[in-house]
């Protein structure tokens, strides 16, 4: 159940650790303007280049689903689904769910924390390691491997374990001790520190993108994935904007430690909320009420039935 969403957020990771690295290599840090306008033209090119062909492909690949559905929860998701049903009334459903209103706030924390750091990683790396343009790329790179292969071993374990809550609950709470360490080791002076610190705090702050969908779909079952999935990423971006601009003012006054303790707050706050969600796996129930199952139950208790009488008569001869 976590391939499809895991391929998807790990595609969006690695375009976001090619972003770390390719533009500190195409555009130099230099003080010629016409130079550096032309280096960013050439950037913005390719950048265009590469998203007019996924478009292409995207209209001649993609289809709107799968002619088989995977699972039994998503065949029964197709048949509940109503052709009148509109957004409004799919939305306002989802809104009137606690536990996935209290997903929206905190995965809109812990991601819009993570697009604050990127945002601002290259300006915090260089105030504290003037000329390091190149290596802050690389940082951001360590960031997001570390947190693709985050989320392929917490996707591997919930799919054997089930445990939606006590992961994501396990996986903020890293996600905030990793912000604590980095914030804490950036003035160090030792830009391989910055290198390990930032990759333990990617491997489980972006390991938790793909749980945070996954999650909601379990709560907001049989809603459309699409639906919950688009709420998740309005939180995230919401979130995203605000954190940015307001770190970036802390920093711009008091400097780069008073703008990650700013982040460390709301993931405090994030991990606190994170306790109270109810694990409503509704997803899980639906699959396990296959006929398959029931069937087996009734054999089980016909056996049992049958067996009983052999019991008795055994135990009065």
């Amino acid at each position: 159940m976590m391939s499809p969403r895991n391929v998807e957020v790990e595609g969006r990771k690695l375009g976001i650790a090619i972003g770390f690295l390719v533009p500190p290599v195409l555009v130099p840090n230099t003080n010629d303007q016409d130079k550096l306008a032309y280096h960013i033209s050439i950037m913005f090119y390719i950048i265009g280049g590469v998203a007019t062909l996924l478009f292409i492909l995207v209209i001649i690949v993609f289809k709107e689903k799968p002619k088989h559905p995977p699972s039994r929860a998503q065949s029964l998701s197709y048949a509940l689904a109503s052709p009148d049903a509109s957004y409004l009334s799919s939305i306002i459903r989802l809104f009137k769910n606690l536990n996935f209103v209290l997903l929206v706030i905190t995965y809109g924390l812990n991601a819009g924390a993570f697009y604050a750091l990127s945002t601002l990683l290259n300006r915090m790396v260089i105030s504290h390691y003037p000329g390091e343009e190149v290596n802050a790329g690389r940082i951001g790179l360590t960031i997001v491997i570390s947190g693709m292969l985050g989320a392929v071993i917490s996707g591997i374990w919930l799919d054997r374990s089930k445990t939606y809550k006590e992961t994501t609950l396990v996986v903020y709470i890293m996600s905030l001790v990793g912000m604590v360490v980095y914030t804490l080791t950036l003035n160090l002076g030792h830009l391989w520190i910055v290198f390990i610190t930032a990759g333990t705090m990617g491997f489980f702050m972006t390991g938790y993108l793909p749980l945070g969908f996954e999650f909601a779909v379990e709560l907001t079952y049989p809603e459309s994935e699409g639906m919950s999935s688009g709420l998740l990423n309005v939180s995230a971006q919401v979130f995203g904007i605000i954190f940015t601009i307001s770190q970036g003012q802390i920093i711009n006054n008091y400097g780069t430690m008073p703008g990650n303790i700013f982040l460390c707050v709301f993931l405090t706050l994030g991990a606190g909320l994170t306790a109270f969600i109810r694990a409503d796996l509704r997803r899980q129930k639906a699959n396990k009420e296959t006929p398959d199952n029931k069937l087996q139950e009734e054999e089980e208790e016909e056996s049992n039935t049958s067996k009983a009488p052999t019991t008795v008569s055994e135990e009065h001869l």
